[in-house]
């Protein structure tokens, strides 16, 4: 029989091993949830609090290169010197060939003093030894405990490994990206260039940031009192390269113009000048040189004038340069032909009271469609041009790019285009219209224009950017606007028939000669705002433009001076575009033209 005696023990022994059981499942459920359940956040809680230091792994900003893949730009590994001041002034212990403490007659360590160890450092930062036991002893003055202060800031490798084989313990060398330009100032204006800090400042840097810009990692790790890394503590986040940015600029080229605008800027004393190269099929920019290119290396040498690109952040009333156009309008919309004809005096009165000039005096012709832009007319381009209404005189202004931007969509572009809509164009503006004057554009617009006869009449996107290959092997090419047919083909034709004699039977035929090659050209003669509401006395912007070979183009040319002082016409620019013109083709190996320029007559 169960006795109430008997009973109470095992009564208590269950209960008590309902409570062992239970507290067992209370462990067990908070196990599950630790190490299970909520592992992630509990792994990261314990980072915080045990982890004894936290490294940073510095993903490598890309790559710039030329569209041969020569590199324009890369990153490396800088590294700042940093000493623990109470450390370095006790010295250390002299070490014998063994790697073993030497010790005196009384067997105590020969200690090496910090002085001779300060003379070590500097020999290599190429500081003096005074300086750097300065640098501890200020530290020291400031905080007697200190155990930090720099030595010197972003040393090279070579410098780096140098002092790291000094072997002192109380010197660190934490390492930080760095950017280097390897051809300094070659597309320097393109470019661009990034701040000490790596934030980028200037040109494709800033622009293409989102295609060069790294994702920084990191190392964390738990430590033991001696500063050791505990075994199997190590976390990495590992870093994310920047992609490759491949531009369309062959670099090669882009050297050579930059040092040829460089010259001929400072022969006729212009403030500054430049050269556009664009192929003519696609629209890509294989050279955009000017004066005073930055060197990326070291943009703090350069005036803040010179530190981006002028050729893309300026906006000019490009005179004759369009005149083209006006032709091509009028053939299209009038039914002109490269031998109509207009009476062509040297000053005209119209009917409205507006007067243009030819800008030299001759008899009065009776000058082509082709003699206006061989001789360059005024009077005679504002009658050829005024036989289309101005709303399509504008429309195909704009279809050629006027106002529109050149998709390049660079930073600081400037705003182009009328300075009036045409149906509030006034009595002069109604004519000047026609050669270029009373709207703005940039040099690479007017580059395009000429891209676009020379390509049947299709405008193709400005480029200079080919591609962006990122760090996982994607590649992404740039977002372009269509092609866009702005004239017929056989319009563009004729006009560069005309254009081909402009070069043949112009005045600057003899100047710009290129044996064997057929060329179309243009020159412009733009006047430059006051900044009071008028013009600059005999200082302009001039430019000459054109393509070879004519009857099979293949590359553009544009070159400008602004504001040449010895000779401030476009004839300028002749020397500086035969120079440009032929070195494109010989760099190219653009074959010869096997036929000579079809002749036009100039007048009837």
């Amino acid at each position: 029989m169960t006795t109430r005696a008997t009973r109470s023990p095992r009564r208590r022994t269950v209960v008590a091993l309902a409570v062992v059981l239970a507290v067992l499942a209370a462990f067990v459920v908070r196990l599950v949830d630790i190490q299970v359940v909520n592992a992630n956040d509990h792994i990261n809680d314990s980072q915080s609090f045990a982890t004894g230091a936290k490294q940073p792994l510095y993903g490598a900003r890309g790559e710039i290169v030329d569209t041969d893949g020569t590199v324009l730009a890369s990153s490396t590994l800088r590294y700042d010197v940093q000493i623990d001041p109470s450390l370095a002034v006790k010295g250390i212990a002299k070490k014998d060939d063994d790697g073993r403490a030497v010790k005196d007659d009384k067997g105590e360590t020969v200690m090496v003093p910090w002085t001779e160890l300060a003379a070590d450092i500097a020999g290599v930062t190429g500081q003096s030894a005074a300086d750097v036991e300065k640098i501890v002893a200020d530290a020291l003055a400031a905080d007697a405990d200190s155990q930090y202060a720099v030595v010197k800031k972003s040393v090279s490798t070579e410098e780096y490994r140098t002092l790291a084989g000094l072997k002192l313990p109380f010197l660190s060398f934490p390492p930080h990206p760095s950017r280097i330009y390897p051809d300094g100032a070659v597309a320097g204006n393109l470019i661009g260039f990034v701040g000490s800090d790596g934030t980028p400042l200037e040109g494709l840097e800033g622009l293409q940031n989102s295609c060069l810009a790294a994702e920084d990692g990191s190392l964390t790790y738990q430590r033991g009192a001696d500063g050791v890394i505990i075994p199997g503590t190590e976390v990495e986040k590992p870093a994310v390269d920047g992609g490759t940015l491949k531009l369309t600029i062959d670099s090669d080229l882009q050297w050579f113009m930059q040092q040829l605008i460089s010259e001929e800027t400072a022969r006729y004393q212009a403030d500054w000048g430049g050269i556009i190269v664009m192929e003519a099929k696609t629209g890509k920019i294989r050279a955009l040189a000017e004066t005073n290119s930055v060197d990326p290396n070291d943009p703090g040498a350069s005036s803040p004038d010179d530190r981006g690109s002028r050729l893309l952040r300026v906006a000019y009333e490009p005179g004759s340069t369009f005149k083209p156009v006006t032709a091509a309008t009028a053939i299209e919309q009038a039914g002109l032909t490269p031998t109509s004809t207009v009476v062509t005096p040297d000053r005209i009165e119209f009917p409205n009271g507006a007067v243009i000039n030819d800008s030299e005096s001759h008899p009065t012709e009776n000058l082509t469609l082709t003699g206006g832009l061989v001789q360059s007319s005024n009077v005679a381009m504002s009658q050829f041009g005024t036989t289309v209404a101005p709303e399509v005189r504008q429309d195909y202004l704009q279809r050629f790019g006027v106002g529109g931007g050149d998709a390049l969509d660079w930073s600081g572009a400037p705003r182009t285009g009328f300075s009036a809509d045409a149906k509030d164009w006034d009595n002069q503006t109604y004519y000047t219209t026609t050669f270029g004057q009373a709207f703005t554009v940039t040099p690479t617009q007017v580059t395009s224009v000429f891209q676009t006869i020379a390509n049947g009449g299709v405008r193709m996107p400005a480029q200079l950017v080919e591609s962006c290959t990122k760090a996982d092997g994607t590649v992404v090419t740039p977002d372009l606007p269509d092609p866009v047919q702005v004239i017929k083909p056989e319009t563009a034709a004729e006009v560069s028939q005309m254009l081909e004699n402009v070069y043949a039977q112009g005045t600057l035929a003899a100047d710009i000669n290129i044996p064997g090659y057929r060329l179309g050209v243009k020159t412009g003669t733009a006047q430059v705002p006051d900044g009071h509401g008028g013009y600059k006395d005999n200082l302009y912007m001039t430019s000459l433009a054109g393509y070879a070979p004519a009857e099979d183009p293949q590359y553009v040319v544009l070159t400008l001076f602004n504001e040449p002082k010895t000779n401030t016409m476009s004839s300028a620019n002749r020397s500086v575009f035969k120079k440009a013109m032929t070195q494109v083709l010989t760099h190219y190996r653009v074959m010869p033209s096997n036929q000579p320029t079809p002749l036009l007559p100039v007048t009837q």
